[in-house]
């Protein structure tokens, strides 16, 4: 009988993390039905049914972490159902909770089967739907999920603790209990007070979302990995302000869609690197990858975090499509509706924080890139036209280069051209 494993839903995908379960142990299920909604590093995507069957176990209960390929649940003739109704926790409503990352990968199994999924009946979840929890010792402690979370949380070694629930397994109440006793023990190590965070109980803990701590590794590894190089040009875009006006009064006579400053910005981005790609690159190994094809990723911040939807072939289409799509992505983005298609492939990315009023800042390079730029507001500032103090409105951009892939000199020539768009914007169209 078929297996249902969790699937590579996006190209950087390594682990989902499972939502919520749309169909319930007994189900009938129909090749196509939606089994249930999975969060991946960028987005949450619905996991479909490929088989028709009974659905027979659910291995692992909402908030679960799951590597890629591991079996989540069963599809068959309904002879494999447990009683109970899924692989969960019995646990009452107080101790429901998601598992950890480290338990959700402990409760995978081991043995692969001939297709390469992991078979379900390796994995160790006991009859209670108990699932052992790993400790540093070797030993597994039967556990709640709830318990186990609080304990990662708290830093809690398991195998420390003594069960008082039902066959000895650890409830919530448990860990709770041998984190209150370690606090009240004194700490006479000289660096506790310094390192040690605060336990007065005076914040809030707030779990990061899967795509918050994607990007956390992945940023963090281009800080590391890529020496990053700064360039910051100020440009007068006194014009292109005036060139907007002009451009949305005749799309407002059209009913068509208006465009903002950061379209006109997409499109002289994308116009500047099909005049010079050597910005639109990659650095793969030993070998520099110079993209044909200029798709710029739009960076956009959700309540899930960031997320980059990718604006493919920006040169080759006009503003008004640029600015429609930009919106449609974005608002899915928010939504956490975007296909996993819809966030990849970018080659240059543009990170614009100038509707906060911010006027200039540095952004991070996004991998596989070698480049992204940074755009702050515009703002009236004082300038010497001859002899006359005039009013212009000046945009400050930041280019944030691999020096690996991008000197100083081809990035420096990348914003000289970018701002003699942006000066001249009648050429951003032409």
């Amino acid at each position: 009988m078929p297996d249902i494993t969790m699937p590579r839903l996006s190209d950087t995908m390594e682990e989902g993390v499972i939502v919520a379960w749309l169909k319930q142990v007994g189900d009938t299920i129909n090749r196509g039905d939606i089994l249930a909604e999975i969060e991946t590093d960028k987005a949450l995507m619905e996991l479909e049914a490929y088989d028709d069957g009974i659905l027979e176990q659910i291995l692992f209960e909402p908030g679960s972490r799951v590597p890629i390929g591991n079996t989540i649940a069963l599809i068959g003739d309904g002879t494999r159902s447990t009683p109970g109704g899924s692989g969960g926790s019995n646990d009452s409503p107080a101790e429901s909770g998601p598992a950890s990352s480290d338990t959700a990968k402990g409760r995978v199994a081991t043995s692969p089967t001939p297709s390469g999924s992991v078979g379900a009946q390796d994995n160790p979840i006991d009859a209670a739907g108990t699932v052992p929890a790993a400790t540093h010792t070797g030993r597994r402690e039967k556990s709640s999920p709830l318990a186990r979370k609080i304990a990662r949380e708290l830093g809690i070694d398991l195998a420390t603790v003594t069960g008082t629930g039902p066959s000895g397994r650890i409830t919530r109440h448990d860990v709770e209990s041998a984190h209150r006793t370690i606090e009240s023990t004194p700490d006479t190590s000289a660096d506790a007070a310094v390192t040690a965070i605060p336990t007065s109980g005076d914040y809030d803990e707030i779990p990061l979302s899967t795509i918050q701590q994607v990007s956390a590794k992945r940023l963090t590894q281009s800080k590391q990995q890529a020496p990053h190089i700064y360039l910051t040009s100020a440009i007068d875009v006194t014009d292109l302000l005036a060139f907007r006006a002009e451009i949305n009064r005749t799309l407002e006579q059209a009913g068509k869609t208006k465009v903002s400053v950061n379209d006109l910005l997409v499109k002289a981005v994308a116009t500047t690197l099909r005049t010079d790609p050597a910005v639109n690159v990659s650095i793969l190994d030993d070998k520099l990858l110079r993209h044909r094809g200029i798709h710029l990723g739009i960076a956009v911040a959700t309540p899930a975090g960031l997320l980059v939807p990718v604006i493919r072939d920006a040169d080759r289409k006009p503003i008004s499509e640029i600015a429609a799509e930009t919106r449609d992505k974005a608002e899915r983005a928010r939504d956490r509706k975007l296909r996993a298609d819809e966030m990849s492939g970018g080659t240059f990315t543009i990170s614009n924080l100038g509707m906060f009023g911010i006027e200039q800042f540095t952004a991070v390079i996004n991998p596989p890139e070698s480049a992204i730029l940074a755009i702050g507001a515009a703002k009236d500032e004082l300038r010497l036209d001859n002899t006359q103090v005039i009013t212009r409105s000046i945009l400050r951009v930041t280019l944030s280069a691999d020096h690996r892939a991008i000197d100083g000199a081809t990035a420096a020539r990348f914003l000289q051209q970018l701002t003699e768009l942006l000066e001249h914007p009648l050429r951003i169209i032409t």
